[in-house]
């Protein structure tokens, strides 16, 4: 069990300390332009490809609600930490750095939009790349538990 909760919060900091570092370098003012991708700081307002935005403030106190459910629920329930505890720490990791951004920036930091042979419809970040590589771990994870 140890080593499941060392693996949930060393995945959970790591994520959320590279995430801010680099937000920090856009924060800086730091603009790349690329024939494929722009890196450049945009502040989303809302979640993934700015839906909920209407919610304004209250957006972030949703969140909150969530990520602390979430983190109280995969703490009581121990079993699923001791199966996901790594995907589960990049998921709220990210969680955790995107929130962070709406307290201080009034916003979630973005800074990488995909142009290459189409216009990827968002812009994104390292927190959200990990969010969804960890729902992809927790998906494979299951599926191999289930063949078994």
């Amino acid at each position: 069990m140890a080593k499941a909760i060392v693996y949930f919060f060393t995945a959970l900091m790591a994520v959320l300390f590279v995430d801010q570092i680099i937000k920090i370098v856009f924060l800086e003012g730091y603009v790349y332009e690329h024939s494929c991708f722009t890196l450049s700081l945009v502040y989303n307002k809302g979640v993934a490809f700015s839906m909920f935005a209407f919610l304004g403030e209250n957006l972030k106190y949703i969140q909150v609600l969530l990520i602390g459910g979430v983190m109280s629920y995969v703490l009581y329930k121990k079993d699923i930490l001791l199966q996901y505890g790594f995907p589960l720490g990049l998921v709220i990791g990210g969680g955790i750095s995107n929130l962070l951004d709406r307290f201080r920036h009034d916003g979630v930091v973005d800074y990488f939009h995909y142009h290459c042979g189409f216009d990827f419809p968002g812009i994104f970040n390292f927190a959200d790349v990990m969010i969804d590589l960890g729902v992809f771990l927790i998906l494979i994870i299951s599926w191999k538990t289930q063949e078994r």
